[in-house]
């Protein structure tokens, strides 16, 4: 029996990373150019002397007419969230002791914290991942205190006008035609303390796929993946056909209530045999080469635009028999007994044989996507907010957070500005609270057009 081989690793790991796939960088400088700064202040500055069909002061015969503008940016820094102070002139009678003072202008507003303080504050801690603690010290050495404390209050009060939505977005992602979820471990304090019903507390990440769009979703609190899935499904409307689930093959990954047609991610397969190439570079190289090929004709089909079905179809042709060939390999091994069941490569190959069905639905039913990379990364932003913040105090903190960050990043999916959007929210409320439908994040621009002022 052959459990090893006495080749040199150090010459065949560099050629394993050399079969991850490699993208074609496009080119330019990095730089980015002046249309990249949608959020700046436009300011025309127009020619001293030269108007519109003046005389041409070069070839003094021609005349001057209005081309693209040249823009400069210029880029200035300040703190996050700015102060006004507003000193009112006060006058008093000297004869009746009556005190005048002057009236704030009308663009002041009533409240000491605009829109726009709130949704930058929920924006730096649920979309850029910064704590409480630390926006304060920064306020603090600008000149503009901001206690945490006072952040959480601003946060909490911006949530209430944003909760429509945020049901909404969760309503509409039940109806998504693919579905991908993970978890991860999250720390909430009074959930510790008082220790009632599952021990631990999870974020799960949910990405609802169809073909106009794509929603993002967080949960926080001791449900694992596939029991807010059962959540999320009992929205579905009863006509609509059970959603693809991209997920690995965790068994608290699926819901038991409700019928999916579950894909296992191909690349957490795949890690099995990276994580023990350097013990069995050989039989590794074979996975690896062979799983790439399959990657390589899903880039083609994308490059190409294929439709699900023409998707499909190519995978059948292409993939179909590269997969095959890499079962009927991994059965031999086993039956000819080349390999320990329980070693490394052994678990490695026992793990894609066990969930071959599911590995392989991108074979039979179109729109499968090969694995979950997609939404692992979208749960980074919950994963980068555990390692600045550490931990929700409260289940309630907990589902701000949710709301927050499932619309923030639903934004950037949709190619939205989160801060403009969150501010929309806010001042217009009572429309939102009406028809939350007409403000989501690809549709609010147009409800603002007839929203009243």
């Amino acid at each position: 029996m052959i459990f090893g081989t006495t080749e040199k690793a150090s010459t065949i790991i560099p050629e394993l990373k050399k079969m991850t796939r490699t993208k074609k960088k496009s080119k330019g400088h990095g730089k980015n150019g002046a249309s990249s700064y949608t959020g700046s202040e436009k300011v025309t500055v127009p020619h001293p002397f030269l108007k519109k069909g003046d005389r041409c002061p070069g070839c003094e015969k021609g005349k001057v007419y209005p081309v693209e503008s040249g823009v400069t940016v210029r880029i200035t820094g300040d703190a996050p969230l700015a102060a006004t102070s507003f000193e009112c002139e006060k006058l008093r009678c000297n004869l009746c002791g009556e005190v005048f003072t002057a009236k704030l202008p009308d663009e002041t507003g009533s409240k000491k914290y605009h829109a726009t303080a709130g949704a930058m504050v929920a924006l730096l801690k649920y979309g850029t991942g910064v704590p409480f603690t630390r926006l304060e010290q920064l306020q603090e050495s600008m000149g503009v205190p901001l206690p945490a404390s006072t952040q959480w209050d601003i946060v909490e009060k911006t949530a209430m006008p944003a909760h429509p939505a945020y049901k909404e977005l969760i309503r509409q992602a039940a109806q998504g035609e693919l579905v991908h979820l993970d978890d991860t471990t999250m720390k909430i304090l009074l959930a510790v303390n008082e220790k009632e019903g599952r021990s631990g507390t999870f974020t799960t990440g949910m990405l609802s796929l169809t073909e106009e769009r794509k929603i993002a979703l967080f949960f926080t609190g001791q449900k694992h993946a596939g029991e807010n899935l059962t959540d999320l499904l009992a929205q579905r409307h009863p006509d609509r056909g059970p959603p693809i689930q991209m997920a690995d093959a965790l068994s608290r990954n699926i819901s038991k209530e409700f019928a999916t047609l579950l894909a296992n991610c191909l690349t957490h397969a795949r890690r099995n045999f990276v994580d023990v190439a350097q013990n069995f570079p050989e039989e590794c190289r074979k996975v690896i080469t062979l799983l790439a090929g399959v990657y390589k004709n899903d880039d083609h089909a994308k490059e190409r635009g294929m439709s699900p079905e023409g998707r499909l179809a190519y995978h059948q042709a292409q993939s179909g028999p590269l997969m095959e060939e890499l079962h009927k390999w991994m059965g031999v091994q086993f039956d000819e007994k080349r390999v320990e069941p329980n070693s490394g490569l052994g678990k490695a190959f026992s793990y894609m044989l066990d969930h071959w069905e599911p590995l392989t639905l991108f074979l039979r039913v179109p729109g499968t996507p090969l694995d979950n990379n997609i939404c692992e990364q979208m749960l980074k932003k919950a994963i980068l907010n555990r390692k600045n913040s550490l931990f929700y105090r409260t289940l309630h903190g907990a589902y701000i957070g949710d709301l927050f960050m499932s619309l923030i990043q639903t934004c950037r999916l949709s190619k939205v500005n989160p801060f403009d959007y969150l501010v929309a929210l806010q001042t217009h409320s009572a429309e939102v609270f009406k028809t939350p439908s007409l403000w989501l994040p690809w549709n609010y621009e147009a409800a603002m057009v007839v929203a009243p002022q």
